[in-house]
């Protein structure tokens, strides 16, 4: 090697050394910075005249970055956020039933409304017995309506933050999209600036996927593309989709989520692609992790479902004590037909006719007719325990005649249907089917105080009675727990929890027994939407037993949100330590760099010094 060449190659080292301890005074400064990637300078030995590692050169900055690492923490990140969001909103929940055994909280109103009805049982003349079981049935009801409040008041909340979290990754998909425009071209060579961008960018995709899940697919040109995990493109190059939301504001029991925007009563998220193509995210699944996950998680199925548990206790405790069921009397048709005729002319929407058949192979038919409203609809549909079960829905606005007609068109096959006068209902065999009616029955809710029967109505719909009928948006029990009130004709009139008939004596019992039996002993089935038994398995026990069910079922999925979340944040913690160790800066790992930097720097000085000396002595020489 020549002098020149000496000399050359010493002041390359020096600035490729200088360069070096710039990257390491920048990797120590930003030792505490958040989503700060540990920096190393990119080296390439250089050769002159066929003489190879004559010289050096830098090509660009090197991200120290372990991007499987970063991928699983970006996964795990999103999880992460989900059950930190479910574990925090299941505890508010936990907090609206009360805490149990406490004198505010759903059992204990429960159980002070059953024995005020005991000592009501035991002396019905007592007017402070009649006017305590007023109280406490108001006082029930009112633990429902704020417990109905306190869960909407929840999915409100979720709907607020589905909002705001929207907002936010909109915001940071537009910055990738721009970062990615500014890094373009970069390529496997980056400089420090770009290397910086690349640092945003990959902070902006960690807050995204703390918002919710995405795939992030890198390309050899320094770009990075973002999807959802059904795969529609939320990043390419320099575009970004729109995210946007139609936030409902406050949200009430009947307001649901639906894919049909005629009966979405909560607000949807939609994507609108570059090129204007626009899709439902959520119908779409296309967000199922990080908190806006949770919240829709949380908005539209697992607070509705809550509700539902506390609208079916309502609609069963309600309908417990107002319904009543008349068996059918034996009935023969023309020409020998037998059957059962039954009176239907107190039935009211929501009300039901039940039958029974045997057919020529003794299979028993059960069938559950109910009364639906003008203009509402309830196809024909098989129980899904037992297939033998069927359901379907009649108008019982036309009269007797109606129904008959409607009832042959649907079963005439099998069995006949007529009026025999006035409001009865006949059901007999039809001829030659070799069916056996076996039973006939109608439940009515009983509206009159003073019906000579012990059901009446101590709770009602605002002014309306509970039968759980039809609606035009669903049924009268979706949202009925925050609607709940106690009769107004019975707190005006206390005596009427004993005066079941005009002549009733003062001290008769039997209505105190009735509603006693009924809220603490009768066998009632329940809705499987209420997750508490299943379609093929109904949930079926007393009031008392569905409303322990309900309390245990909440607290283990709340305790279950917590270990997820106590779990979740374990191997979140551990994964960010391990990137940390791997892709973020070591003081200990910059101050050995430091010292190697500072001894080549000295080798290259003295290189540089000798030549010096060389050549004055060459010219003192010459």
């Amino acid at each position: 090697m020549g002098v020149n060449q000496a000399l050359s190659a010493a002041l390359a080292g020096i600035n490729v050394t200088q360069q070096g301890l710039s990257v390491i005074a920048g990797n120590v400064a930003n030792a505490n910075t958040p989503g700060y990637v540990e920096e190393s300078l990119k080296q390439a030995e250089l050769g002159t005249a066929g003489n190879t590692g004559t010289s050096v050169d830098t090509t660009g900055i090197n991200r120290n970055l372990n991007t499987l690492l970063q991928g699983q923490l970006w996964t795990e990140t999103s999880g992460g956020s989900y059950a930190d969001t479910v574990a925090q909103l299941y505890q508010q929940l936990q907090a609206i039933y009360g805490a149990p055994g406490s004198s505010t909280s759903f059992d204990a109103n429960f159980n002070n409304f059953t024995t005020a009805l005991q000592s009501l049982s035991t002396s019905p003349s007592s007017y402070s017995n009649q006017t305590a079981v007023i109280s406490a049935a108001q006082a029930l009801a009112q633990n429902l309506n704020a417990m109905t409040s306190g869960i909407q008041q929840l999915r409100t909340q979720a709907e607020a933050g589905i909002a705001s979290d929207v907002q936010t990754a909109n915001g940071l998909l537009q910055e990738i999209a721009q970062i990615n425009g500014r890094l373009e071209g970069t390529g496997s060579n980056p400089d420090s600036t770009a290397a910086s961008l690349e640092d945003q960018r990959d902070q902006d995709i960690t807050q995204l996927t703390q918002l919710m899940n995405v795939n992030v697919v890198h390309d050899q040109n320094n770009q990075i593309s973002i999807f959802t995990s059904t795969g529609l493109q939320l990043v390419s190059n320099n575009q970004a989709s729109q995210i946007s939301f139609d936030n409902a504001g406050t949200l009430s029991a009947t307001s649901l989520w639906s894919a049909n925007p005629s009966q979405d009563g909560a607000g949807t998220i939609t994507l609108t692609s570059p090129s204007g193509a626009t899709t439902d995210m959520i119908a779409d699944g296309a967000i199922q992790s990080g908190r806006i996950g949770a919240y829709l998680q949380m908005r539209d199925t697992i607070l509705p479902q809550a509700q539902a548990q506390l609208d079916d206790f309502a609609n069963q405790m309600s309908q417990a004590l107002s319904n009543k069921t008349v068996n059918g009397t034996p009935s023969t048709a023309p020409g020998g037909l037998t059957g059962f005729s039954v009176d239907i002319g107190g039935l009211s929407p929501g009300n039901t006719v039940q039958f029974s058949y045997s057919d020529s192979g003794n299979v028993q038919h059960t069938i559950t007719v109910v009364d639906i409203p003008p203009g509402t609809s309830l196809p024909q549909q098989k129980s899904a325990s037992n297939p033998d079960n069927t359901i379907i829905g009649i108008d019982f606005s036309g009269g007797v005649n109606s129904v008959v007609s409607q009832l042959n068109l649907a079963f005439g096959s099998n069995l006949q249907f007529a009026n025999t006068g006035g409001t009865t209902l006949q059901v007999v065999n039809a001829n030659g089917s070799g069916n056996v009616v076996n039973s006939l029955s109608a439940t009515a809710t009983v509206t009159s105080l003073t019906s000579g029967s012990p059901q009446f109505q101590l709770f009602v719909d605002g002014s309306q009675p509970i039968t759980g009928a039809l609606t035009a948006t669903g049924t009268q029990t979706t949202g009925l727990a925050g609607r709940i009130s106690v009769n107004s004709a019975v707190v005006n009139a206390p005596g009427s929890l004993v005066a079941y008939a005009a002549n009733t004596p003062a001290g008769d019992a039997t209505r105190p027994n009735f509603m006693l039996s009924q809220m603490t002993t009768a066998a009632l089935s329940f809705s499987p939407t209420t997750g508490i038994g299943s379609a093929q398995s109904p949930y079926s026990g007393t009031l008392g037993q569905y409303l322990s069910q309900v309390v245990t079922v909440q607290a283990q999925a709340a305790n279950a949100a917590t270990n997820l979340q106590q779990g979740q944040d374990t191997v979140v913690t551990a994964l960010q330590q391990r990137f940390n160790e791997q892709s973020g800066v070591n003081i200990d790992t910059e101050m050995s760099n430091l010292i190697a930097l500072q001894n080549a720097y000295a080798a290259n000085a003295r290189v540089m010094s000798t030549v010096q000396s060389m050549m004055q002595t060459l010219l003192q020489i010459g």
